[in-house]
């Protein structure tokens, strides 16, 4: 299996993504990027390290965290667990721990998609696998969130992470994780692969903040595979400028009654290229999918907002929304939704709107002592600060506050 995967691979490392624009990698690639030190709890990684953290949701005091990961360039750095009900561990010790997790690696994700996922695969089997694993275990139910963070530190880095995350039969897991570089680092590329994996029953909410440099690249993978009477809901948070990224994931609803959501706050400010979408695949008897964006374009951003909705069965339910904000005429909001359906019994839908900011809204906050440009601000925070639906309260509260924490910039 390891040799056809990784022949696979060889083939694949120099085929374009489907969208977005093609990275040099032999631009990023280094012989060595650094080890860096390893720390037994977070709060011991550099401060400046950490005030980094706290803007992508990641607590280094770990308060209500049932777990932590730190990976930086491609280092895993610190790993620390307080509950018993969930594991989280760096890949290269869950394979030495676990021998099966080889039986779900490039499953949800195929490993010659194309020349990322081909050269995570290929940096794994050279240099020993980087990323994290996290499993809940059966009929488990923890309240407090997982946390895990991809740092880039060093100049001209690539970044490989191949992540797998299991949700067992009748189990609840919560997870956010923070990707961001550090202030001196002007180019890097970080290549993410995530594979989860919800058992009958289970549920996953995962919460991801990016806050990238203004000349990194980003290519993250992810591909779900949800079981029956499962629900995964996805919030995607990326405020802050960045050169390009470009992701798609694809979620497969295979199992009865299975449910998706996609929810994605996007602004794009200075000459940041976002590519970014969803695809839900319905092909078990009553899933059902929602799929939300909300997209703000400043400066000379470009915003590219992709769903695709395919109904493959009886009985199955999808809707697709996007609404887009243009804020300069340097700037562009392109949506591009995609409704498939290959089944009589089906009900699938989409709305997609861009426009502009209501004179009539900024002439009102200018009357009641704002200026305009504070106007704008306070209509556009507004705009992105939709509602993050199914969560538990406490989890609902924390992923608020790293909203507003994204939007201050805004």
């Amino acid at each position: 299996m390891l040799r056809d995967t990784l022949g696979k691979a060889e083939k694949a490392k120099d085929k374009k993504a489907l969208y977005g624009e093609d990275i040099d990698l032999e631009k990023f690639i280094k012989e060595d990027a650094g080890d860096h030190e390893k720390v037994t709890r977070a709060n011991e990684v550099p401060k400046k390290v950490q005030d980094t953290l706290l803007k992508v949701g990641v607590d280094p005091n770990e308060e209500e965290r049932s777990g932590t990961f730190i990976q930086m360039d491609q280092s895993g750095v610190c790993t620390t667990c307080a509950s018993e009900s969930v594991e989280i561990m760096g890949m290269n010790v869950a394979l030495d721990k676990y021998d099966w997790i080889k039986d779900y690696m490039w499953k949800a994700v195929a490993v010659d998609s194309d020349k990322y996922t081909a050269q995570t695969a290929l940096r794994e089997a050279e240099e020993g696998a980087s990323g994290y694993f996290i499993r809940s275990l059966p009929g488990s139910k923890e309240v407090f969130p997982l946390q895990a963070c991809m740092f880039i530190g060093d100049q001209d880095v690539m970044q490989t992470a191949h992540n797998v995350i299991i949700a067992e039969e009748n189990s609840e897991l919560h997870i956010i994780t923070g990707c961001a570089t550090g202030e001196d680092v002007s180019s890097a590329l970080h290549v993410g692969v995530s594979e989860f994996y919800l058992k009958p029953g289970s549920k996953i909410t995962f919460t991801m903040v990016h806050n990238w440099a203004e000349q990194v690249d980003v290519r993250p993978r992810t591909g779900v595979m949800v079981g029956d009477e499962s629900t995964y809901i996805s919030n995607y948070i990326l405020t802050s400028p960045v050169r390009s990224i470009q992701t798609y994931p694809t979620a497969y609803c295979s199992g009865k009654n299975s449910r998706v959501v996609f929810q994605s706050i996007l602004g794009g400010q200075k000459d940041s290229v976002l590519d970014t979408g969803s695809r839900v695949l319905l092909e078990g008897e009553g899933s059902s999918a929602e799929m939300i964006s909300r997209a703000v374009s400043k400066d000379q951003s470009q915003l590219y907002a992709r769903g695709h909705l395919a109904g493959r069965t009886q009985n199955v339910k999808g809707h697709l929304e996007c609404h887009g904000l243009v804020l300069s005429d340097d700037s562009m909001i392109y949506a591009v939704p995609e409704l498939e359906g290959s089944a009589t019994e089906l009900e699938m839908s989409h709305e997609a709107a861009v426009g502009k900011i209501a004179e009539e809204e900024v002439l009102y906050l200018t009357s009641r002592g704002l200026t305009e440009e504070e106007a704008a601000s306070m209509i556009v925070r507004g705009f992105l600060s939709m509602d993050i639906t199914g969560l538990p309260p406490e989890l609902a509260a924390e992923t608020k506050r790293m909203l507003d924490m994204s939007l201050q910039g805004m």
